[in-house]
This record gives structure tokens, C-alpha cells and sequence, in this order.
């Protein structure tokens, strides 16, 4: 099916624009979320034998976050962390949970979502990439929870192939012949999205299922003729697609002139799949010194790229230490946006657009994380304190990230009032749910 064809009428314009709306001052928002995409995948973060040139442009032209944390380390669960606003001691969704024959468990009914509340400012609001967070018919749908417009995959399962028999338009299903690259699309839609919002506010969250597994790619460009194996020259060229698709999106935005009236982030949803000493994590050092990966509580499952760009706004050439979450991306969008997280939303993130714009980061007690993958596990960072809990009854781990952020030296038998005060939090952080208590049913606590 030719794309052009394939996009005529996907993306839909309001009925009526309005002079005012391009006169508010708003800025438009782009926050590209990349899946699985490791800080040592990127140049900028130390990566040698991957290019990323736009990404590596991008952060000389904006701010390069070294300590940006995503919601957990895994999918659904950090993606609701972005949407919601709430760390994982509160969020609906704190582990990936299938549905058959498509889709996640979706966020319940009555959710606010960052989507919304940009809607009720006067923003368009689109979706393009991977959403699963609730099919169509269910009150996760992104179409329900504050969403224009989707396109991509639903189904996060189903994002799994990057060359795909259907697709979605909103809640249509759209067929295709299983031999088109599906970022190609995605890509040419989002573009076009954009295209189409350029005399109004607009919030595009495109979750890029590059990098994630598995592992697939139309052209292997510079990389086909190295000596790697066949995964690494893939992944390589998975990494580098997305960087090139980062950079048309910038191009686009210059073009139409929105370049200093659009913020852009660019993040991972969790660390890398790779473990450091497998074929991908040890070939391209993706580690960077950092401990851990998916589906752990130790930093190199819960770091993230995170590369922010506003020209005139956000400082260029800067690197920032200082650490923030996905569930403080809600309420910074309301500030940009001149509008305020409705009373009686419950929210758990600060605003970070002090930061950055090139100040300090907000005071806080604590960042929290869980995951329900096999069995509960948890961590906490109070300071430079991190505390880490691989099940329901291991002891706690206590590293100092101002002089280990390796996490390779537990300091927990020799900082007994510190652990204290790490568990105290740690109870205070979270709510017990029936989808998510802290120990199963019938489960008879290990003695130590």
C-alpha cells in the first residue's frame, strides 16, 4: 500500500481554528519516548561505536541530563508514571499485564492523564508510536484519556514486529500487507501531525518503539558491512534510525518556524534488556558503569537519556546532574502550559521547569519505584541514599550514589539508622492495592 495513500485522512484537523489560540504564548510540547533505549546507547553519553549525530546535536543545543529516572523498568508501568504524574507507590499500573488476545491492562476508569490536562488548555493532543495502556474499548484507550488522535500500535505485544499486518488510526484498524516497515509510517505520520497543528498549541508524545526487540530493520546503512554479528549490526542501525528520525522531527520544526516555540524531550521508558556481559551490553558497553538493567531496581534499569531542547529557553551545551522523574513531567507541563494540576488530582511529581531553564532542581524527601514482575521489588533515593529491595523479604541495600553510583558497595550493616529511616519511607511511599500488594496471598515471610 503506498504511504501516501496509507496516511490520506489519518490525521484529522479540529473543526474550527482560532486567531487566539497561536497567540497565547504556549509553547508546543514533544516529548519522545524511545523504548528500551539505554543512556549508553547515545554519543553523548559515552557510546563510541553507535552514531548519533542528531542526538548528539541535540544535547549541545539544549540540556543533557545524566539523572532523568523513568517511572520503573519496564514498559506500561513507566509509561503510566509519564501520563499520571504518580511515582509507583500510587500509579494504577505497576507492572506490565496482558490482556488476550491484544492489549495491557488498561489505566481505570477517571484517570487524568498529562494529555488531559493540556487538552483543557487549548492544546491539540496526539498520540503516534505505542500507547499500551488500555485498548480501544477500554478506559485506558488513549482516545479517552485526553488524546486527539492516535496512530501506531495499541498493544505493546504487538509492537513487537516491526513489520506488521495492521495498525491503528484512532480506533480503526487499519490493514497492511506485512512488508512495510511500520516506523516509516509512524514516522510520516507524526511529521504530518505536526504539519497540521503548526497555527495552534500542540502535545506530541511519540513513543518510538525503536529500539525494543524484536530486533528488525529495513536497511542496516552503515553498519552492514562491519565484522559484528548479525543482533549488533541491527540493533546499531535501530539506535541510529531513531537518531535520524529525532533529527527530521527537529528539521520539521525549524522549517515551519516553531523551532523556539517547541520544548522537545528525549527519554528512554527503562533501561536497556541487555545485561552487560551479553552480546549487545558487552559489544557496546552500554553499561557506562552503571549497575543493573530492565526489570531492576539498581540505576542501569532506572537512568535514562534524557536530552531536553528549547532554544532561548533551555540552556545549550549544559550537562545536569541534578536528578528528576517521569512523574514530575506532568506537573512541568502545566506550568508551561499557564495552568495548574486540578484540585483533588492526586499528583506526586514537582515541576522541574526551573530546571530546566538552567536552575536548581525542586526540593524533595525521596524518589520511589516497585515492580510486579515475578515478585515485588523496590527502591528508594533519599539524597544520595538509594535503597534497594529485590523482594518482598530480602534485606534492604543501602548504596551512596555521590561516591558509588556503580551501587557495588552495600553500606546497609554499617548504617543501621539510615536503613531505618530508608524502610520508614519506604512504607510511606506506597499504597497497597489489590493489584498490587506488597506480598502475595498465603506467602510465609522468609526467616533471616
Amino acid at each position: 500500500m503506498p504511504r501516501l495513500l496509507f496516511l490520506a485522512g489519518a490525521l484529522t484537523l479540529p473543526a474550527v481554528w482560532t486567531a487566539r489560540a497561536a497567540e497565547t504564548g504556549k509553547p508546543n510540547i514533544v516529548f519522545v519516548l524511545a523504548d528500551d533505549l539505554a543512556q549508553g546507547d547515545v554519543g553523548c553519553y559515552g557510546q563510541t561505536l553507535i552514531k548519533t549525530p542528531r542526538l548528539d546535536r541535540m544535547a549541545a543545543e539544549g540540556t543533557r541530563f545524566t539523572q532523568l529516572y523513568s517511572g520503573t523498568s519496564v514498559c506500561a508501568p513507566s509509561r503510566s508514571s509519564l501520563m499520571t504524574g504518580l511515582h509507583m507507590g500510587h500509579c494504577p499500573i505497576r507492572a506490565n499485564r496482558e490482556i488476550q488476545p491484544e492489549g495491557q491492562k488498561p489505566l481505570p476508569e477517571g484517570t487524568f492523564t498529562v494529555a488531559q490536562l493540556l487538552k483543557n488548555a487549548g492544546y491539540a493532543t496526539a498520540c503516534t508510536g505505542k500507547w499500551g495502556m488500555g485498548m480501544f474499548d477500554t478506559p485506558g484507550s488513549p482516545l479517552k484519556v485526553g488524546f486527539d488522535h492516535f496512530f501506531g500500535y495499541n498493544c505493546q505485544r504487538h509492537a513487537h514486529s516491526y513489520f506488521p499486518t495492521y495498525l491503528y488510526r484512532d480506533a480503526e484498524r487499519i490493514e497492511l500487507d506485512g512488508k512495510t516497515y511500520a516506523q516509516n509510517l509512524i514516522q510520516d505520520a507524526a511529521l504530518d501531525w505536526i504539519r497540521r497543528q503548526k497555527n495552534r498549541p500542540f502535545f506530541l508524545f511519540y513513543a518510538i518503539t525503536l529500539p525494543h526487540g524484536k530486533y528488525e530493520i529495513d536497511d542496516l546503512g552503515e553498519y552492514a558491512n562491519t565484522d559484528w554479528t548479525p543482533l549488533q549490526k541491527t540493533y546499531a542501525a535501530m539506535v541510529t534510525r531513531l537518531d535520524t528520525d529525532v533529527g527530521r522531527l527537529l528539521d520539521l520544526l525549524k522549517e515551519l518556524g516553531l523551532d523556539e516555540k517547541t520544548i522537545v524531550c528525549v527519554a528512554g521508558d527503562n533501561g536497556s534488556s541487555f545485561a552487560p556481559n551479553s552480546e549487545i551490553g558487552r559489544k557496546f558497553n552500554q553499561a557506562q558503569g552503571l549497575r543493573g538493567f530492565k526489570r531492576g531496581m539498581y540505576e542501569g534499569g532506572l537512568r535514562e537519556v534524557g536530552i531536553v531542547r528549547w532554544p532561548g529557553q533551555v540552556p545549550a551545551g549544559r550537562v545536569c546532574d541534578d536528578p528528576w522523574a517521569f512523574w514530575d513531567f506532568l506537573p512541568t507541563c502545566a506550568e508551561l502550559a499557564g495552568t495548574t494540576v486540578p484540585a483533588g488530582v492526586p499528583c506526586d511529581g514537582l515541576s522541574v521547569l526551573p530546571l530546566l531553564r538552567g536552575g536548581k532542581a525542586p526540593s524533595r524527601e525521596y524518589f520511589y519505584w516497585e515492580l510486579h514482575e515475578g515478585t515485588f521489588i523496590q527502591a528508594l533515593r533519599a539524597g544520595n541514599w538509594k535503597a534497594v529491595r529485590n523482594g518482598p523479604d530480602s534485606p534492604l541495600e543501602l548504596y551512596d550514589l555521590k561516591t558509588d553510583p556503580g551501587e557495588s558497595k552495600d553500606l546497609a550493616a554499617e548504617t543501621p539508622d539510615i536503613v531505618a529511616r530508608q524502610e520508614k519511607l519506604m512504607e510511606e511511599a506506597r499504597v497497597d492495592t489489590p493489584d498490587w500488594p506488597k506480598k502475595k496471598a498465603g506467602r510465609t515471610p522468609k526467616k533471616r
